[in-house]
């Protein structure tokens, strides 16, 4: 007979460790009785997410409540994994905004070009994705898994 999983929390480097080398994510949203989770690409730097979408409907209800939880999972096994969970503001940046905006709006694109090389440019591969956004990292919790021995 093997030993029980052991499931643990994660301590906030570990939780950050693990933001910083994953690129894909799912934001969760809500409106009105209505709550959504989208795949997104995304980088961590210095407690912020900086991720990019495309006008529509996810954009229409960031627009209307700003508050979303945000997810990133490591799964090697049905107990080894690491999950981690956010929460905080999304704020859609302005590349015509305000001096400070405008250096958060070009933080976001330099930062997305190491991930998705040619962001917002003609070299784009997802050039519909025009919109960049970031999530305050204003809670971040994680989990982690590991088999019994």
């Amino acid at each position: 007979m093997s030993a029980p999983p052991d499931i643990h929390p994660l301590d906030r480097g570990r939780i950050d460790e693990i933001l910083q080398r994953n690129q894909v994510g799912r934001i969760a949203f809500a409106f009105r009785d209505r709550v959504d989770v989208q795949p997104i690409h995304y980088v961590y730097d210095d407690e912020w997410i900086y991720g990019r979408t495309s006008a529509g409907s996810k954009l229409r209800t960031l627009l209307h409540n700003c508050w979303v939880a945000f997810e990133v999972d490591e799964v090697e096994g049905v107990f080894q994994w690491r999950s981690v969970v956010v929460h905080g503001a999304c704020y859609v940046l302005d590349p015509e905004g305000s001096p400070l905006e405008r250096e958060a709006y070009d933080r976001g694109v330099a930062l997305l070009d190491r991930v998705v090389p040619g962001t917002l440019t003609e070299r784009d591969p997802v050039a519909f994705r025009t919109v960049l956004f970031r999530i305050h990292v204003d809670e971040a919790t994680g989990r982690e898994a590991a088999e019994g021995r």
